[in-house]
């Protein structure tokens, strides 16, 4: 099965997670620059949000474009990492409008958290299809970036029951550890492409 479909259906659903982020800022009624105060923090939530779809946008086309080909396993891998990934709208939501209080920051993480199991469930099922001699398994290697994510994640989760700025760093620490583009997957078909 060809993956285009696939690339296809995901861009779509990740352009519409960041439309309906966006449409839940509401602009004040007033003119004003204080009118803006009571929307600093779900502005907050939501450019961290933004960037984090953007990051799982650029990681997913590098680690699809890596793919020859897709199957039944791969398709439900992709959907199960979409389905935590349309869980941001409303986390980012939740955790903005209630000024960064315990639970929804601590929400916010367990989303966070299981979008990047799910990413990692999706990449490791392609690795099993692909052979671990593939592209992809040769670009991931180590993956230490990936390992040290979820951790990160937990700890945030922890630390919202006790200092919710503490996990909102520990959130955006790890957003700006991912901003750099992947360079692994480029690199390797690099080498590829000069050894051919």
């Amino acid at each position: 099965m060809q993956k285009s479909r696939l690339e296809a259906f995901s861009d779509g659903v990740l352009a519409i997670i960041i439309t309906i982020m966006v449409l839940e800022l509401k602009a004040p009624h007033e003119g004003s620059f204080e009118a803006l105060r009571p929307l600093l923090l779900p502005l907050c939530s939501y450019v961290l949000s933004f960037l984090y779809v953007g990051i799982y946008w650029n990681n997913h086309h590098h680690m699809l474009h890596a793919t020859t080909q897709v199957g039944g396993s791969v398709l439900w891998g992709n959907l199960h990492l979409l389905f935590w990934l349309s869980l941001f709208p409303f986390v980012t939501d939740w955790m903005g409008e209630s000024h960064f209080a315990a639970v929804p920051t601590a929400t916010y993480g367990a989303v966070l958290l299981m979008a990047a199991v799910a990413y990692w469930v999706l990449q490791q099922t392609i690795i099993r299809k692909q052979g671990s001699d593939s592209i992809l398994a040769r670009a991931v290697g180590r993956d230490l970036k990936g390992k040290l994510s979820p951790i990160l994640y937990a700890s945030g989760i922890l630390s919202a029951f006790w200092n919710t700025w503490i996990s909102g760093l520990l959130y955006a620490g790890v957003a700006l550890m991912w901003l750099v583009p992947d360079q692994r997957i480029e690199r390797v078909l690099t080498e590829k492409k000069n050894t051919d």
